[in-house]
């Protein structure tokens, strides 16, 4: 089935980037997700079957395919609705490169969610570079192109970071006299491997994928491309392209959870996740652009994840759980941005306010997109979070949970303030008679998207833990 995905995926995206017909190119993004759909009900129902000999879709992988299922749907959606709608300066060469990259950009990630080999991985994270870097200019200004030079530019780093990573790997796996350097094989001989050049690929590998998830030190390649991609390309970068950076980092985590060298890479995690989580204080405290506010709450969101990772224990079940509430939670504060600029024409802090006023439905969105991102009862998050807690408390980290809890209390004001800003204080200037009226239905997407959060959390269905326990089998 991977095959014939891909193959369609490919087929769909160079057809979108030479259609110029709006009825045939509005087809084809309706066959895709048909095509989405069906890819993915197949992998949940053949969970551990290979395909193709390098593709394994285990627990993990299914789990991140569905949320990206789900994601999709409405951010295809506001695609059109920011095509046909919010940009009036759309032609049909610029609508057809943006579906055209947006389909290669979700074909790419969903296939590595699924990759059982790391080189392949590599190739299919690669792709995602180039598909978002067309996204990332869509606007063809100069703001545009310094944001995808420079995600560019550091993506190209970070993947040669995973190349160099992968060649000590291989030195690695020559030493222990094997040749197979897909996952299965790693985590089978992991006890076998040199851990010099373990150490050193480890290193290379989770520093290179950091870029993709949105950590310390490669972060700033997203925070640039979801402020500068329009925002339904800004959804999909801040869900399912950093879960590829996710589940990238946790295989490469699995093979060093089999060796002697798991307590090394837990203070190398630890390290990026402190470090990721303090850099989100410092500009979620400071920061008035409402889109790099969003960004920079993932980097937050990522530190925590890798922190439960590295602390173990239940931490584990709550990163990846967390990973997948987070996937659900930020598309929503994204796809709701459409709107907001619509209403103010600018994404500073200081040029809005009183959102309640001009847009009901959407100030509802907003603000409880902020209670779901900072992780306040009812959200979800709250759950995946406090577990988190728990499993650094159990693991002795005392010192590093009052930190965090700190930092967390610091961006919570700091988001809180630009937040309640925008929903309740009159803004300086503004022509009322010019705000467009908007449809509740536009945010009807963004109420689906935060309640399955919530109910995930607080009533997850037994299929849903059985693969989270499954995925966790892979470290524990």
């Amino acid at each position: 089935m991977i095959g014939i995905f891909l193959t369609g995926a490919f087929i769909i995206s160079g057809w979108l980037l030479y259609n110029r017909n709006i009825f045939v190119n509005y087809a084809l993004l309706a066959i895709f997700m048909a095509l989405l759909l069906v890819f993915g009900l197949y992998e949940f129902n053949h969970i551990n079957i290979r395909e193709l000999e390098f593709f394994n879709p285990d627990a993990l992988g299914v789990l991140l395919l569905v949320a990206l299922c789900v994601v999709a749907i409405p951010v295809l959606f506001h695609g059109y609705r920011y095509i046909e709608i919010h940009n009036v300066d759309e032609t049909p060469k610029s609508r057809g490169l943006f579906f055209g990259s947006m389909v290669m950009l979700i074909a790419a990630c969903s296939v590595v969610y699924l990759s059982g080999h790391i080189a392949v991985t590599w190739i299919f994270i690669e792709i995602t570079t180039l598909s978002a870097s067309a996204l990332i200019y869509h606007h063809r200004n100069l703001r545009a192109l310094e944001g995808v030079w420079k995600y560019v530019f550091i993506c190209a780093i970070s993947i040669t970071f995973v190349y160099i990573g992968i060649l000590f790997l291989s030195l690695s796996l020559k030493d222990a006299g094997i040749d197979d350097m897909s996952f299965e094989s790693l985590y089978t001989n992991a006890s076998k491997l040199n851990p010099f050049w373990l150490k050193l690929a480890f290193l290379f590998i989770f520093t290179g994928f950091t870029a993709k998830l949105g950590l310390v030190p490669m972060y700033t390649a997203g925070i640039d491309a979801k402020d500068k991609a329009p925002a339904p390309a800004g959804a999909l970068l801040a869900s399912v392209l950093m879960n590829a950076g996710f589940v990238s980092i946790y295989r490469m985590y699995a093979v060093m959870s089999h060796t002697p060298l798991k307590h090394w890479a837990n203070t190398v995690m630890i390290v990026a996740a402190l470090l990721s989580i303090f850099v989100a204080t410092v500009y979620m405290t400071r920061i008035k652009n409402i889109k790099r506010m969003f960004a920079y709450s993932g980097i937050e969101h990522m530190g925590l994840v890798v922190l439960g990772l590295a602390a173990g224990g239940i931490g584990v079940y709550a990163a990846i759980l967390h990973i997948i509430l987070h996937a659900l939670i930020k598309p929503s504060l994204f796809l709701q941005y459409n709107q907001i600029y619509w209403v103010y024409q600018s994404k500073s802090i200081y040029d809005v306010g009183d959102y309640f006023k001009y847009n009901k439905v959407g100030a509802i969105v907003v603000f409880l997109g902020f209670i779901s991102a900072t992780a306040m009862p009812p959200s979800g998050l709250f759950i995946s979070e406090f577990l988190i807690f728990q499993s650094l408390f159990e693991a002795h980290n005392i010192l590093i949970l009052i930190v965090v809890l700190v930092l967390l209390t610091m961006i919570i004001w700091g988001f809180g303030s630009n937040i309640f800003k925008l929903l309740f204080i009159p803004p300086i200037s503004i022509d009322e008679a010019k705000i467009p009226k908007i449809s509740s239905w536009e945010s009807l997407t963004q109420f689906v998207l935060l309640g399955l959060a919530v109910y995930l959390a607080y009533n997850p269905p037994m299929i849903f833990v059985n693969l989270l326990q499954e995925a966790v089998k892979l470290i524990a």
